[in-house]
């Protein structure tokens, strides 16, 4: 059976500096990230391996165990698309339908900048900042994920997330949770977000 995969980054590992370093990014996707994946392919073949020779298991931890894991991955997955080099698609402002869209939400971009990032600041212990579309209002709104998988609000698509587990800048920023949230904003990657408000709008 298809087991889960660590993605590549869609550029280099020195290429985030001097916002995230070499030595943070390298830990971040192939220790971190890597273990989410690793993690969830083991819960996988304890699943199967249960179910062929008719074991017993305990479902709610194992359960609670492969949520954590799958979306630690798929979390990390879109995240890394979210970025991109300073001044070679990261950074700015949003521009087009996306622009538009925060502007009528929130008023206008200062203003959508201020809440995600304090929305990042008061995530309780480690977690996610994420910007969400809802197909049923058609309105934007944040969400906070606590840890990978609590908070949410299902079915809404993700067009942007940030990393808060200290994990994603303790060696660039310590435990200064503000710095990294102030200096993630010179790379995102506002092509990508629009993309996904043009996929999740249709």
């Amino acid at each position: 059976m298809e087991k889960y995969k660590l993605p590549e980054l869609p550029y280099g590992y020195k290429d985030l500096e001097p916002y995230i370093s070499e030595e943070q990014l390298t830990l971040h996707h192939q220790k971190h990230h890597l273990a989410y994946v690793n993690g969830a392919n083991a819960i996988l073949e304890k699943l199967e391996k249960a179910r062929q020779e008719g074991g017993e298991i305990d479902m709610k931890a194992t359960l609670k165990e492969l949520s954590f894991n799958i979306g630690g991955h798929l979390l990390h997955s879109l995240f890394w698309e979210n970025l991109a080099p300073s001044g070679k698609g990261g950074g700015g402002e949003p521009t087009g339908n996306l622009a538009e869209a925060l502007n009528e939400e929130f008023g206008n971009f200062a203003r959508f900048k201020k809440e995600f990032t304090q929305a990042g600041l008061t995530v309780e212990g480690s977690g996610w900042v994420a910007l969400t579309y809802d197909p049923m209002t058609t309105r934007l709104f944040i969400m906070q994920i606590e840890k990978h998988n609590t908070n949410i609000y299902p079915t809404f698509p993700i067009l942007l997330v940030v990393d808060v587990f200290e994990h994603a800048y303790y060696v660039d920023y310590k435990n200064n949770r503000a710095q990294f949230l102030e200096n993630i904003w010179h790379i995102i990657n506002w092509q990508e977000v629009e993309k996904r408000l043009e996929k999740a709008r249709k």
